[in-house]
């Protein structure tokens, strides 16, 4: 029996949700070879030491070893995403989706009552997503790579050491990022009708990604093909920018941009010296944000001002939650509206997505 799921594949984490669980697991989007660790005291959760062997025909990089995620988080021959990436086509991403599939497949079968086994089947169907630029020309080879046998080992990960997870993807359907998450502030759990302003009416969204900035136009939940736009620039740039005044400026040298990333999510901005006491970065934060959050209302002015037509415009996003005491304040009297969990709107639009088509084929069968 295959299982729901909706993945959203960012180029900052990669966040997946069970179809009935509810609880999203979330694990940022980083990787590094990997090698035989000296594990001088186990890590007390699996997902704080995801060390996997992944076996994939669409991999380039087939059955090599990696750290993912945390792990990878602080090394420094760790990779992350960069703007020249496409994840329709990217090795690392379908390398942490996998692993999160195998994960969460693993951890539910625990959870409704079955011991962890050293050789797991997982069977999916998978509601995911592609930004406005690259949909139209990748959807078919995104689906393409994630469809299919995949396997992932877990080596010397906590509770799950030598662990072989067959990931079967039976489908995969690829939505648009923004429209997806628009559709589920739409309906319910059920699909049917919670906001019939946004289901029947013509609404913007600004999806802001760690590289790509989404502005989706959905009139009666269909997608614009003239006036959605998308823009090949997200938070990542400057968060670089961050990164590179904070070394410059007090020697403090953040391994990847998921650690600062973590410092925004909790405002946590009080950086240690060495030797020297204490210093906080957020004048360097503010600045940078300031800039990244009048280019956004910029963008949507644009987006406004050529189809007058548009009702609202919703702004969200993992870069949504971070830029939005920023925005409001470059908006002036432009009204934006934003949401809470706003960096999970597109996984769970994508799950509603996937259970909608599911429903629909089954229809039709009978």
């Amino acid at each position: 029996m295959s299982r729901l799921a909706g993945i959203d594949i960012g180029n900052d984490s990669i966040k997946i949700v069970h179809d009935g669980s509810g609880t999203p697991v979330v694990i940022p989007n980083i990787v590094t070879p990997g090698y035989e660790r000296l594990i001088l005291q186990e890590e007390d959760a699996a997902l704080k030491a995801l060390d996997v062997t992944v076996h994939s025909p669409s991999l380039a990089q087939n059955n090599r070893r990696w750290f993912v995620g945390t792990l990878a988080t602080e090394l420094d021959d760790n990779s992350e995403p960069e703007e020249t990436d496409n994840k329709a086509l990217s090795d690392q991403s379908l390398i942490v989706a996998l692993t999160a599939l195998a994960y969460t497949g693993i951890v539910s079968q625990t959870q409704a009552g079955s011991s962890i086994s050293q050789a797991t089947e997982v069977e999916y169907v998978i509601g995911t997503g592609l930004p406005v630029r690259t949909y139209s020309k990748f959807h078919e080879k995104f689906e393409q790579r994630l469809v299919g046998e995949h396997e992932v080992t877990f080596l010397t990960t906590p509770k799950l050491r030598n662990c072989k997870v067959k990931v079967i993807v039976r489908r995969a359907i690829v939505s648009i990022e923004g429209a997806a998450a628009l559709f589920n502030l739409a309906t319910y759990d059920n699909l049917q009708v919670r906001d019939e302003e946004i289901y029947n009416g013509c609404i913007g969204v600004c999806e802001i990604g760690s590289l790509t900035t989404d502005l989706p136009v959905v009139k009666r939940m269909n997608i614009d093909n003239h006036f959605s736009y998308g823009e090949q620039t997200g938070m990542a740039v400057y968060l670089d920018a961050i990164i590179r005044d904070v070394e410059d400026e007090f020697g403090y040298s953040f391994p990847s941009r998921a650690k600062l990333a973590q410092r925004v999510k909790t405002r946590d901005y009080v950086i240690q010296r060495i030797g020297e006491g204490q210093a906080s970065i957020q004048p360097i934060v503010d600045l940078y944000f300031r800039r990244a959050a009048q280019r956004v209302v910029e963008l949507i002015k644009k987006r406004w001002k050529k189809y007058p037509d548009i009702q609202c415009f919703y702004v969200i996003g993992g870069g949504a939650a971070a830029l939005k005491p920023y925005i409001m304040e470059a908006a002036g009297s432009i009204k934006l509206r934003f949401v809470p969990d706003s960096e999970l709107q597109n996984m769970y639009g994508y799950l509603k997505v996937a259970k909608s088509r599911v429903s629909q084929a089954a229809v039709y069968a009978e």
